[in-house]
């Protein structure tokens, strides 16, 4: 019954995308949801983002291992970005009137920076995609006992044709539905373990000491630690095109900018919840996490019955199917948009519909593959925001809020960081490498601004 029900959901979401393909007339239509979205529905959109395998499924296992410092990145980071965006950057950004985040650097640095970012911004979804096509075969594979493979491969299928029929639009009614999936579904798990456990005295009495410590020890590595974990999404999730869709999509600059704050909100209380859960399943049986990321799926398994574990099951492929859709999406709509017609300006607007279409099915067929051959979900979705933070940040702040800041400084910023980060990477540094990266593009920048003072002295400063 459990396996028949998500193969029902699975389904279900086909028709929603098949559905919302009928509003699909052009790509704005496709890519924006032509700019109409509604408040909930570009709240839910948002929130939905990067509430999936990573906030049910990887933190609650570094909670339960590290306790509250183990989870600063997300989700208190996570939160943290959607509350940037929405107060320096969304009205920004919707005032502008562009489809992609790399449109942004054309205008702002010229032709030659959009390209660069266009080039950056792909790979960096790679992992973040694979981490969600992962998380959903590792969940279809414990309810449908089928290969992990094989559940793969189906997720993809699905998520590959209603994103395809339906674009933003069927994301955004799909988001709409999972969001209230997602929120019943936790609140109902939490709430069965509240009454199992008896409060939360049992569970504060139980956890090892400075377990709920919220700020590091006071050392000067320890504090850096601190930061780099709450810029790895806090920061570097911010130039990124999934959130720059929906911060688009919304039908005006106030309802961008309410939306985005409001899930914020919603993603910082929501996501406690599955730590909750951890949490509990690891007081209320111990010993049963073999495979961390699925101490809370195996819980609901074991020890729930079956409407609750339909409606656990449920809320979980929902929170992995939204954030999958949108992510193989946005790197697509970056390739058309910024790449192909970057090299074939005539391109029409229906081939470019065409084009974002077929890089939705090369890009999912290429985390496939990674999908398939890594096992860590956490350290998939670090890779994806520390690549963007270290190459992508500076420049779009800095062209946002420093006038003075110039074509070379952006280049040098995005090729510095990203170079000054794989080697921090390689050789292992004592201190994060997404410090050193982000440091190396700040100073990326710098240089072109003192390289244009010096070579023009008259120069606006």
């Amino acid at each position: 019954m459990l396996a028949f029900s998500i193969l029902a959901y699975l389904v279900a979401n086909l028709g929603i995308g098949l559905w919302a393909s009928k509003k699909i007339s052009s790509t704005q239509d496709f890519v924006l949801a032509g700019r109409q979205l509604p408040l909930m529905l570009a709240a839910s959109a948002t929130f939905a983002t990067w509430f999936g395998s990573e906030t049910i499924m990887g933190a609650p296992t570094e909670f339960v291992k590290h306790g509250v410092l183990g989870i600063i990145e997300d989700p208190f980071g996570a939160s943290l970005c959607l509350f940037l965006v929405g107060v320096f950057f969304a009205r920004r950004f919707y005032e502008m009137n562009i489809i992609t985040f790399c449109d942004f650097f054309r205008i702002r640095y010229g032709r030659n920076a959009e390209l660069l970012s266009a080039i950056l911004i792909i790979p960096s979804y790679f992992s973040w995609i694979a981490a969600q096509l992962l998380a959903m075969g590792i969940v279809l594979q414990v309810v449908l006992g089928w290969s992990l493979l094989i559940c793969i491969l189906l997720s993809s299928f699905v998520v590959i044709l209603y994103t395809i029929w339906g674009g933003m639009w069927s994301i955004s009614i799909t988001d709409f539905i999972q969001t209230l999936m997602i929120i019943i579904g936790l609140l109902v798990v939490a709430a069965v373990l509240y009454e199992k456990v008896g409060g939360f005295s049992p569970l504060v009495k139980a956890a090892p000491e400075g377990f709920f410590r919220f700020f590091p020890e006071n050392t000067f590595k320890g504090y850096l630690e601190y930061f780099a974990a709450w810029i790895t999404i806090g920061l570097g999730s911010i130039p990124q095109q999934d959130v720059f869709q929906r911060v688009m999509s919304a039908k005006s600059a106030r309802v961008s900018v309410q939306s985005t704050l409001l899930s914020s909100l919603m993603y910082l209380t929501i996501a406690l919840l599955p730590l909750f859960i951890g949490l509990c399943g690891h007081y209320l049986y111990p010993g049963e996490e073999k495979d961390g990321q699925m101490i809370i799926p195996n819980m609901v398994l074991k020890h729930m019955n079956l409407p609750l574990q339909i409606l656990f099951f449920g809320a979980l492929v929902s929170a992995i199917l939204s954030t999958t859709s949108s992510a193989i999406m946005a790197p697509a709509v970056v390739l058309g948009e910024n790449i192909v017609k970057f090299f074939n300006p005539k391109l029409t607007d229906k081939q470019l519909l065409k084009t974002i279409r077929a890089g939705i099915v090369g890009i999912t067929a290429v985390c496939i593959f990674l999908a398939a051959t890594r096992e860590s979900i956490f350290e998939l979705v670090a890779e994806s925001s520390a690549f963007s933070l270290v190459s992508l940040f500076v420049p779009l702040a800095a062209g946002l809020y420093w006038k003075a800041s110039n074509t070379l400084g952006c280049i040098l910023s995005m090729v510095a960081g990203l170079a000054v980060w794989l080697i921090c990477v390689h050789i292992e540094t004592e201190y994060p490498a997404l410090v050193y990266g982000l440091l190396a593009s700040f100073l990326g920048m710098a240089a072109g601004l003192i390289w244009e003072k010096a070579s023009n002295p008259s120069a606006a400063s």
